[in-house]
């Protein structure tokens, strides 16, 4: 080996021990990372002595020189000085200290309003028989300064507290005007597409922006213009939020997130000035994407803010606007929105330049919900009765968190009752219990027990005999949440029209219960309140949004319900005449009490069918579809 290679072994060798023990240096001090030092408990004592020394000498020196001090009255102190026994004589505020001419100290107090001058002149005696000198003091009074010091001290010290605390919680006062939006940053989000069940269509659209912030270059040679916002809508829990953070997972770019509402303070201008930093960092560290979630809490539409407005938030909204417009063309940044209140949004935000594309994200359909399942179900032992296409029929009007929910709502029923595996039992139970809410005894009577049965009954039954109406899945007269009981009937597919014929069964069928109370019992109870609701909701959609009924195919503003009550506020509600809302309401009357007088005359013809079900829901409390088709075929 030469001496170069030697040198370099050695130099090698060197550094390596040098960098091994700058490591192991650092973890010693990782590890040996001095505990807070208590004060000891003497060092305390000490410094509660030390005020109260400080204290004394300030208030208790002057009672000390007062004890060896002869006290005498004032009128003995006046016969002193005339007869020229006082040798000096000192007034210090009310506290009058005489010396005599044999040595002696005497002190005496005056009222406050009197000088010592001015008694002795009323007393008849000359200020000249005091020989020595004759002093006046104007002392310093602790209580007359202290309140004042207080007033003053306190608030500084609060306020130094206060910005002190802040400071250890990692909000500094002054940093109100900062963003408070999240950075994921490059390589740390590790949500992609693969995370995102269903959605394809709009996978496909965002696809392309990934594409846009990895190689914008291939476009700019095209003329094409980088979009500079994107809108997510749709209902809540479809997945808009982690369809974002997927958009930055596979694109890989710093991503910065925030909600809508955090833009807003109490002080006016911070959310313009939360505005300007968040899209001055996203612009430091190109390309990257902003998110803002819930958009409408700071976009709704400027001057509605009738009775409860905020001119903070239209501020954020004109700062957010301004920021959109000054983009540079070569700036690499992509502002992602999501919200499920479109219609609510200013115009000017939702306008070409600003954001460019709305991508619309709906209810997953039946291939959407098995592969929610599907992810959702990795981590839980299933039972091999648990068939996951027939839960994704079952599930149709489930939004992605739905199904999470339910999923993780069967996983804590199977572990309460010390299950080894999720079975089918629990799913079902869990599904009501997401829907319904909680299964819970309620003490009836056996005539209110009655009713629900006849109640419940009569839903199944006008369904069983309507047409498009989809098969009954279960009957049961137990309560949950705020009901007495319940039939369901999930659609078997998922239907994107409703015709009117479908929607007129769908009334009868809600108005079952109500018509079989009157039916059997000639008595109408509340426990149609919410039957009675939602049929009447419908029948309004059909008469005002629909076009089904004799006034023809006219809206009639049925689906801006917002904008009537805040036009109604204003008192600037002419949209229809009173005529026609007159009309309106008798359509609305002859849809419902068609589809009621429909459920009747279905009950009145299946008597016996009614009275065998009800038995037999009094006895079970809970029936399955095909206990029911039994019970019918009988």
């Amino acid at each position: 080996m030469t001496k170069k290679n030697k040198k370099k072994t050695k130099e090698t060798t060197q550094n390596k021990k040098e960098t091994r023990n700058l490591d192991i240096k650092g973890i010693k001090e990782k590890l040996q990372t001095p505990p807070e030092k208590k004060v000891p408990f003497y060092k305390n004592i000490f410094f509660y002595l030390g005020l109260l020394v400080i204290a004394w000498l300030i208030f208790g020196t002057d009672n000390l020189e007062t004890m060896t001090k002869e006290e005498k009255p004032l009128n003995e102190v006046i016969r002193l000085v005339q007869e020229e026994k006082v040798q000096n004589v000192t007034v210090t505020g009310n506290s009058i200290e005489v010396q005599l001419k044999n040595g002696t100290q005497i002190i005496t107090e005056k009222e406050s309003d009197v000088s010592f001058q001015e008694i002795l002149k009323d007393n008849e005696v000359s200020l000249s028989k005091i020989p020595g000198e004759y002093e006046v003091e104007h002392p310093v009074l602790w209580e007359n300064i202290l309140p004042t010091a207080l007033s003053v001290l306190l608030p500084i010290a609060f306020l130094l507290f206060f910005i002190n605390k802040m400071k250890n919680a990692g909000g500094d006062m002054l940093s109100f005007g900062k963003s408070k939006a999240k950075l994921f940053k490059k390589g740390k989000e590790e949500t992609t597409f693969d995370d995102v069940a269903g959605n394809e269509e709009a996978k496909k659209e965002v696809k392309e922006i990934v594409d846009f912030l990895q190689h914008p270059e291939k476009y700019r040679k095209l003329g094409a213009r980088i979009p500079k916002g994107i809108l997510l809508v749709g209902p809540a829990g479809v997945g808009k939020t982690l369809m974002a953070k997927a958009i930055a997972g596979e694109a890989e770019v710093p991503f910065y997130s925030v909600a809508g509402s955090e833009f807003m303070e109490m002080l006016v201008g911070v959310g313009s000035a939360r505005v300007r930093d968040l899209f001055k960092m996203a612009k430091a560290s190109q390309p990257s994407l902003i998110f803002i979630d819930e958009i409408d809490a700071i976009g709704r539409q400027r001057g509605m803010g009738i009775g409860g407005g905020h001119d903070e938030r239209e501020q954020t909204l004109n700062q957010i606007l301004t920021e959109m417009d000054g983009f540079d063309p070569r700036t690499n940044v992509i502002v992602i929105a999501a919200t499920n209140r479109p219609d609510m949004l200013d115009p000017a935000l939702v306008r070409a330049g600003r954001f460019d594309r709305r991508i619309s994200i709906s209810l997953p359909d039946l291939e959407d919900r098995k592969k929610i399942i599907q992810i959702h179900v990795k981590e839980k032992p299933l039972a091999k009765d648990v068939n996951l296409e027939g839960l994704a029929k079952k599930t149709v009007g489930f939004s992605g968190a739905d199904i999470e929910n339910m999923l993780n709502e069967s996983a804590i029923l199977a572990a309460r009752e010390d299950k080894k595996k999720i079975d089918e039992k629990d799913l079902e139970e869990a599904a009501l219990k997401v829907t319904l809410g909680p299964e819970k005894k309620t003490l009836q009577s056996k005539k209110e027990r009655e009713i629900t049965a006849y109640h419940e009954a009569g839903h199944a039954v006008v369904a069983a005999n309507l047409p498009e109406m989809d098969k009954v899945q279960r009957i049961s007269i137990t309560a949950r949440g705020s009901s007495l009981g319940h039939t369901s009937f999930p659609p078997e597919r998922d239907r994107y029209k409703e015709t009117k014929t479908r929607l007129e069964s769908m009334l009868a069928t809600m108005l079952g219960g109500r018509a079989a109370e009157e039916v059997f019992f000639d008595e109408f109870t509340s426990g149609a309140a919410d039957d009675i609701e939602r049929a009447t909701k419908i029948a309004r959609k059909m008469v005002t949004e629909y076009g089904m009924s004799s006034l023809g195919p006219i809206a009639f503003n049925g689906h801006d319900e917002e904008k009537m009550w805040l036009a109604r506020q204003m008192g600037e509600y002419h949209k229809q005449s009173e005529q026609t809302a007159s009309k309106i309401d008798a359509e609305i009357k002859a849809i419902v009490e068609g589809a009621y007088n429909a459920a009747k005359e279905i009950l009145k013809s299946k008597k016996e069918s009614m009275k065998k079900l009800a038995e037999k829901l009094l006895e079970k409390e809970t029936l399955t579809g095909d206990e029911f088709e039994a019970v019918i075929k009988e």
